[in-house]
């Protein structure tokens, strides 16, 4: 039987093929071929080798071959043939150029195919270049700049609210969620399970509406709630009159509010005038995303309605009661406001400066 030469390894080789093999950090094509050679410097035959590191022969030879030629730096992997060449600045401006100054014929915003397309380069470079510059055409937002001749002093008023409370005094955010509806599949779910999805049919029975008012506590994120019929000033008064059985007699009371004209009939006013421990503070119109109470009342939404399955408005009102008890146990916490009036103020500024320029553009 033929004896296996043993493969001539330099010591210095031999220190890197050891380190190599022992590294957590190696790769493991890597670490194997170290072992390769190394096996092969003890005198082992490519069939041994073979046999012990689970490899064919064909392997071992190959990697063997690799080591004579060119040393320690023959194992590592030779670079792809289709590896992507490197962009030209000045294609890479055009991209960034063409992506938002350009609509593509086909739709109504650019994709990494269409702009591949374009540009005639691949969508890896293409990704490459909206990565650096933080461009994602696929995005879009919905915004509305208020147009309230106030609005710099109602949101200087709410902000201070939440970062700076008045001392012994409540804040809540308060708004209604109106006409949420009792639907019910048609035909009964089928569940969610190992390598499929969970299913329903995508048409639905309506059982009727029911409305919920809400007072989200800034300090805490606990929710007092309301579930009404209706969505009428005696329901607002209603709903005050359970907060302020709610709330000790000693603390103030400062309320955030939308301009809803429930907020503002006389029934309303004159009920506020006989309890003058409630302060309420409008945010301005069209500004929403002012009010605490609107990010839960998404939590409720997705969390709670818009997968459930409800055959009276009796069972969605139950689950809304269910729903707010176990936010109050589990999930409620405070409420913290980070960007002072000012930063917003001068960001609304901005966006409405930029409308201007662009309309001028049009």
């Amino acid at each position: 039987m033929a004896v296996a030469t043993k493969l001539a390894v330099a010591a210095d080789d031999r220190a890197q093929l050891t380190t190599w093999v022992r590294a957590a950090t190696t790769r493991r094509s890597l670490a194997e071929r170290a072992r390769i050679i190394l096996l092969s410097a003890e005198g082992l035959s490519a069939a041994a080798i073979a046999e012990r590191l689970g490899l064919v022969r064909l392997t071992v030879y190959k990697w063997r071959q690799r080591y004579v030629r060119h040393g320690v730096s023959g194992l590592r992997d030779r670079p792809r043939p289709g590896q992507p060449r490197r962009l030209s600045p000045e294609k890479a401006r055009d991209i960034l150029r063409w992506t938002v100054e350009r609509i593509p014929h086909e739709a109504t915003h650019w994709s990494l195919r269409l702009m591949a397309k374009h540009a005639r380069v691949s969508q890896w470079h293409v990704a490459q270049v909206w990565k650096a510059a933080d461009l994602r055409p696929h995005r879009l937002k919905t915004f509305k700049i208020s147009r309230d001749p106030q609005f710099a002093e109602k949101v200087t008023d709410v902000v201070g609210l939440y970062m700076d409370p008045p001392d012994n005094a409540v804040v809540l955010s308060v708004d209604e969620k109106t006409q949420m509806q009792a639907l019910d599949r048609t035909q009964p779910m089928l569940p969610l399970r190992p390598g499929q999805i969970a299913r329903r049919t995508h048409d639905y029975t309506r059982h009727g509406t029911a409305s919920l008012y809400a007072a989200f506590d800034v300090a805490t994120g606990k929710v007092l709630g309301s579930v009404t019929r209706q969505h009428r000033a005696a329901d607002f008064v209603q709903f005050l009159e359970k907060i302020d059985r709610a709330v000790p007699r000693r603390r103030a009371l400062h309320l955030v509010l939308d301009n809803s004209s429930t907020h503002k009939t006389p029934e309303v006013t004159a009920w506020l005038a006989a309890h003058p421990r409630f302060t309420l503070h409008f945010t301005p119109t069209s500004a929403s995303w002012l009010n605490a109470v609107e990010g839960w009342f998404a939590q409720l939404e997705r969390r709670a309605v818009r997968r459930g399955s409800f055959t009276s408005v009796s069972e969605l009102r139950s689950e809304l009661r269910r729903f707010i008890a176990a936010h109050n146990k589990y999930a409620a916490k405070p409420f913290v406001w980070t960007k002072p009036a000012d930063v917003i103020l001068n960001s609304v500024a901005r966006a409405a400066r930029a409308m201007r320029i662009n309309s001028a553009g049009h």
